[in-house]
């Protein structure tokens, strides 16, 4: 450790104010831009404690995930400052972390891991126990909470809470990236990649010839999308009911891209689907698009109670797969330098997936646009 950065740890228990965008209730009617259930203002921001870390915010991509907590379909505590895919500088250290250097840049990985627990031995097949614990509660890995406004605490989002200027986060909330890959880049590697990308390597495991599809074309589907083209798979197909987003399929490179109803019309089959729409139909359509012998990997988070309708019989007579996959099976600390190195190398086509940028003001607008399904990825970005 340098003399700034134990001079940053003897600093540790101040508190500063930030500007954060706060969900107030969840479940309001939409438009956010009429209901406004996010308001966006100062916050004080408590110094990180033993294990944690101060980052200053440099880019947040506005995920489904976010949405999710918006519209109702998955409760957490509120007020609740949101935001879980970003990246940022380092600024400040907690006690006991020393293998990160002041202005380093990092990525945010919205799932921590304790490394002790059952699911952190799974080597990413389940999730860390106290990580999940945490992220339900609306603490960060410790149990802690490190933001209020006025007198009042305000909730972590899933150990992260990116939609500000600054977060203080644990340190098993963080991946190290090298400062040539841009805040931008680097804020969707911890999410989207992580959960798209890791369907295709960590659990479908396709091979150069084999048929890959993605049905679902958000950001994390996308984002399986151009992983598979990154490892020489080359024969992907997008599945969406939007023109435009089958439109930006084929622009990354995949094969063919399509509506459901169409592959299904035209008998079409493969070794690998991905769901990433998060709905029980899309399921439906994945499973029925897998061929005898293949896997259906599903990423996707519907509403919970939403059924989806499968025949046990074609599983067994067929010898198909269905596995469940959150946070793409990964390791972040494994997995994101696997997608460094492939974008930095120009094989993983990230920058595809950002829709735009946008100012922290218009974060309802933003969940507005995203529930419409008109963006991959919008990027709020800090000045």
């Amino acid at each position: 450790m340098t003399i700034e950065d134990t001079n940053a740890v003897a600093e540790t228990n101040r508190t500063r104010t930030i500007r954060g965008a706060v969900l107030e209730a969840i479940g309001a009617t939409r438009p956010y831009t009429k209901s406004r259930p996010i308001r966006v203002g100062e916050v004080e921001l408590e110094g990180p404690g033993p294990g944690e870390m101060l980052v200053r915010i440099e880019a947040a991509g506005v995920c489904h995930s976010d949405l999710s907590v918006v519209n109702g379909n998955r409760t957490r505590p509120v007020p609740m400052l949101l935001g879980h895919e970003a990246a940022g500088i380092v600024e400040e250290l907690g006690e006991g972390v020393d293998d990160i250097s002041l202005g380093q840049r990092v990525v945010m990985t919205f799932l921590p891991r304790c490394g002790q627990c059952a699911g952190c031995r799974s080597n990413g097949r389940t999730p860390c126990e106290k990580g999940s614990a945490s992220n339900t509660e609306g603490t960060l890995l410790g149990g802690t909470r490190r933001l209020s406004r006025d007198g009042q605490t305000v909730n972590h989002h899933l150990g992260v809470s990116a939609f500000a200027t600054h977060a203080v986060v644990s340190r098993r909330s963080v991946v190290p990236v090298g400062s040539d890959v841009p805040a931008h880049i680097a804020a969707l590697l911890g999410c989207a990649l992580l959960t798209g990308g890791g369907a295709v390597l960590n659990v479908a495991k396709p091979g150069p010839s084999s048929r890959v599809a993605v049905v679902g074309l958000g950001g994390v589907g996308m984002a399986a999308l151009i992983t598979a083209k990154a490892v020489g798979v080359e024969h992907v197909v997008g599945i969406d009911t939007m023109p435009a987003k089958l439109e930006t399929a084929l622009r990354l490179g995949a094969l063919d891209a399509m509506t459901s109803e169409t592959a299904m019309e035209r008998g079409e089959k493969f070794d690998a689907v991905i769901e990433a729409a998060g709905h029980p139909r899309a399921l439906e359509a994945a499973i029925a698009l897998t061929k005898p012998g293949g896997i259906t990997v599903t990423v996707g988070l519907p509403a919970p109670g939403q059924p989806a309708s499968i025949d046990p019989l074609a599983l067994t007579a067929e010898a198909r797969s269905i596995v469940g996959s959150y946070l793409g099976s990964a390791v972040p600390a494994h997995d994101i330098p696997i997608y460094e190195d492939l974008w930095r190398s120009g094989q993983l086509a990230v920058e595809g997936l950002v829709s735009n940028t946008i100012p922290l003001e218009e974060i309802n607008l933003a969940m507005d646009t995203l529930d419409g399904g008109h963006a991959l990825r919008q990027i709020i970005t800090f000045s």
